[in-house]
């Protein structure tokens, strides 16, 4: 079989298809006939320049990628979650099942080290590292669930726990905005989407954004939130820029809102975020950092999916023959919703 594996010195050139033999599965493990592949920023990262755990100069070679939709095509001995034949996705965290998260939970996240990732024709896995999805999706859609859709799940319906009415702040339209405005309109929510591009704002309005704010005209946007809100805040903020927005974020929560820090896309070229503990302080909000969630969390997301009918938003399909290209694209920020890569029939 083909996969594509990354190596030192990491960067788009080093990603290449090698040839691996065909995976046979041992006691609890499936093997998974890839269809599609989905990109996050995680990706961009590890591959441009071995972020994340993706480890130093010394690390071994990785299969990238960690969401993707497959069907199962083979069992070993003693599998009881799925059977040949059913259609599933890959699971983030292969160890976390239940419950609140741990280290041992969160060790070994799919494309990293020692946890290979989606990126193979047939990939071997632990039963436990993928799950039966919904039928009404397409192999495109489904690959865009397991990071970004139950991300934006967890921190605005298990960590934030939302009622309807509540008004939520998402920064920018990749896919965990995207997946946590089509979840708000569902649920609800009113929502006030920032991004610096007319064109995807617009784009935003028609999925059913309630307001929106251009973060290039308004800097300091915190104040057509707070006007939007009557002087209260926002109720939720989905905080994807880290150090170049957070102190934005905080000012436009309201007293005792949740804000949850899911990226950290300004990091890199912006000035660490002037804190203080009397700002923490003033806002009496929570500050919550999270990554992804557990298949407990991911089953009952797939549950709502079904019964809204929620379609997640593919911004463009390339055939995974093309990742280098698709990782560039990503990193550009040009998509709106998510980027999908798919498998030979």
């Amino acid at each position: 079989m083909r996969a594509l594996e990354l190596s030192h010195p990491w960067g788009t050139e080093n990603l290449k298809m090698v040839e691996q033999a065909d995976p046979t599965p041992g006691k609890g493990e499936v093997v998974v006939k890839m269809r599609t592949i989905s990109l996050n920023f995680r990706d961009t990262a590890i591959i441009a320049k071995g972020g994340y755990s993706a480890g130093a100069a010394d690390a071994p070679p990785i299969i990238p990628f960690s969401d993707g939709c497959g069907i199962v095509a083979a069992i070993g001995e003693g599998v009881r979650r799925v059977a040949v034949g059913d259609r599933v996705s890959t699971l983030f965290f292969p160890n976390w099942q239940a419950g609140p998260p741990t280290p041992d939970k969160r060790d070994g996240p799919l494309g990293s080290p020692g946890a290979p990732g989606a990126a193979r024709e047939l990939a071997l896995f632990p039963e436990t590292a993928v799950s039966k999805v919904p039928d009404y999706l397409t192999d495109e859609e489904l690959a865009t669930l397991p990071c970004a859709a139950l991300t934006a799940w967890r921190a605005m319906f298990v960590d934030a726990r939302l009622e309807p009415g509540d008004t939520v702040v998402l920064q920018g339209t990749g896919g965990v905005s995207i997946f946590g405005l089509q979840f708000a309109k569902a649920a609800g929510l009113r929502t006030i989407i920032t991004s610096s591009s007319d064109e995807k704002l617009a784009r935003a309005t028609v999925l059913g954004a309630t307001h929106t704010v251009n973060y290039k005209d308004v800097p300091d946007w915190h104040r057509p939130v707070r006007k939007l809100t009557g002087g209260r805040g926002a109720d939720f903020i989905m905080e994807v820029g880290g150090a170049g927005t957070l102190i934005e974020s905080l000012k436009s929560v309201r007293m005792a809102g949740h804000i949850a820090v899911i990226g950290v896309l300004t990091d890199a070229s912006a000035p660490p975020a002037k804190l203080s503990a009397s700002v923490m302080i003033a806002t009496a909000a929570k500050v919550q950092g999270l990554s992804v969630g557990s298949r407990e969390m991911f089953e009952a997301m797939c549950r709502a999916l079904t019964l809204h009918r929620i379609r997640p938003v593919v911004d463009r399909v390339l055939p995974w023959t093309d990742a280098r290209l698709a990782v560039e694209e990503m990193a550009r920020g040009s998509h709106f919703g998510k980027i999908v890569l798919t498998f030979d029939s």
